[in-house]
């Protein structure tokens, strides 16, 4: 059912047919949605290299947590980078969580728990990259 294409082989497809990006833009107003409400916190890390395992384990569920205690925050995900393409920049974990509204990002960003959090989670980062998103689904 469809096959994986590649980013380069995106990038060459509309270098190539350029008429097509425009086709997708054109689309946008007829076949995508943006989600209501809902706001994406994403998160690029790259651990110190000199940060044991057992202390990413235990930053991450640290990092779980704070679901327990903010409000605004509805879910968490995690993972480590898997692909093969070798594109990732050093970043090697990658940190999902769910929120109503960029309202709720902001409150989540000032809370207490977060802060004290933050404070321990950046300590242990060789870098980070932070990006939130309204998702938007394509109608095809």
């Amino acid at each position: 059912v469809g096959s994986f294409l590649s980013v380069s082989s995106i990038k060459r497809h509309f270098v190539e047919h350029p008429e097509h990006l425009l086709e997708v833009y054109a689309e946008r107003e007829r076949g995508m949605e943006e989600a209501k409400g809902v706001v994406k916190h994403v998160v690029l890390a790259k651990f110190k290299d000199d940060v044991p395992p057992e202390k990413i384990e235990e930053l991450i569920k640290g990092y779980a947590n704070l679901v327990n205690h903010i409000e605004p925050m509805k879910s968490f995900q995690w993972g480590k980078d898997v692909s093969i393409e070798n594109l990732h920049q050093g970043f090697t974990h990658i940190f999902e969580s769910t929120f109503e509204s960029t309202e709720g990002i902001a409150e989540y960003i000032s809370h207490p728990k977060h802060v004290e959090f933050g404070n321990l989670f950046l300590g242990h980062l060789d870098k980070f990259l932070v990006i939130d998103y309204k998702p938007t689904t394509v109608h095809v």
